[in-house]
């Protein structure tokens, strides 16, 4: 069946966005607006259609009618009627997932854009890497936000080739990435000096060496950052590169994390220099191939195409690697 989807003016009476799909080879056509979603879940969490449609401040009769019409444009059933109120179907819990999430998107919007109610007049948007965003940019960037509070900065943890992409496409502001690779014409000034390092418990039989290469430790059980993170996927591409994979033993969502897991021998790691905590039993290896250095550069298009915030930002930055 061929469908069209497509986001329609607001409904006169009502006032409400909402949402067509229209099937073409059979006319049907499944309306459903943003109260009929609020309908739904809180009919879902009330389990009785009666408190629903108070919470939803709408008459019983026409909660029910709102339902009943849903359900008829979806052609499913989307709760059960018992003596004991109403539950869910399997198509109702289905929907009510993507309405949650929809509402998540819509508070999120709200977020966005109430700045700009309050006299904000420009956003500056940063893709960095796990390690940036781990050890260097909370500091510098409340730093700078202190300063100017007028300045709203939208941040994204990203893998630096896909950073340097973004920066090139001008999808984003400003790029802090590791200084290695291609930069494809960009502007880059130094940020931060760091190195990636192993960690070991200090009673790991690796504790003894002061060097290693990273070859010789691809048959260890690793303690890693959570899969997507940039340095995860850094490791995982260089495992791959020498014909191996990483024996990953558990996954944590912060460097503080991965050193405390591996004081208490669960694996070793993989980490920047800057990020190790002063954990007891931990000892740090030095890596020895050539991409242990990650130097955090600073990327743009152009500095002076930059809007005045960017500008700002970027400078700022840039005096952390002592460039400005």
């Amino acid at each position: 069946m061929k469908v069209r989807a497509a986001i329609e003016r607001p409904d006169g009476a009502a006032g409400n966005w909402y949402y067509r799909k229209r099937a073409f080879d059979t006319g049907e056509t499944m309306h459903y607006d943003l109260p009929d979603l609020r309908l739904v879940a809180a009919i879902a969490d009330s389990g009785a259609l009666t408190r629903a449609a108070e919470r939803v401040h709408l008459a019983p009769s026409s909660a029910s009618h709102r339902l009943t019409q849903l359900e008829a444009s979806l052609g499913v059933a989307l709760f059960e009627r018992h003596a004991r109120g109403l539950t869910p179907t399997v198509a109702g819990e289905s929907l009510l997932r993507h309405a949650r999430q929809v509402f998540a998107q819509l508070e999120q919007m709200h977020a966005d854009l109430a700045p700009y109610a309050s006299g904000l007049n420009t956003q500056v948007t940063v893709f960095a890497n796990t390690n940036a965003i781990n050890c260097f940019l909370p500091e510098d960037l409340g730093d700078f936000l202190r300063e100017h509070p007028q300045i709203r900065v939208s941040l994204e943890e990203q893998p630096s080739p896909a950073i340097v992409g973004a920066v090139a496409a001008g999808q984003v502001d400003i790029g802090v990435v590791a200084a290695e690779g291609d930069f494809g014409g960009l502007e880059v000034t130094p940020y931060r000096r760091d190195r990636l390092v192993l960690i070991v418990a200090v009673d790991h039989p690796l504790a003894q060496k002061t060097e290693i290469a990273f070859a010789d430790v691809l048959t260890e059980a690793f303690v890693c950052l959570h899969a997507g993170s940039a340095i995860h996927t850094f490791m995982m591409n260089h495992a791959a590169r020498l014909g191996g994979r990483l024996d990953v033993r558990i996954q944590v969502r912060s460097f503080a994390a991965v050193c405390r897991m591996v004081a208490a021998g669960v694996g070793i790691g993989m980490v920047p220099r800057s990020s190790i905590s002063a954990v007891d039993r931990l000892k740090m290896v030095e890596i020895a191939d050539a991409w242990a250095p990650r130097d955090l550069q600073l990327c743009v298009r152009e500095r002076a195409a930059l809007g005045p915030a960017a500008r700002a930002l970027f400078d700022h930055l840039a005096t952390m690697g002592g460039a400005v």
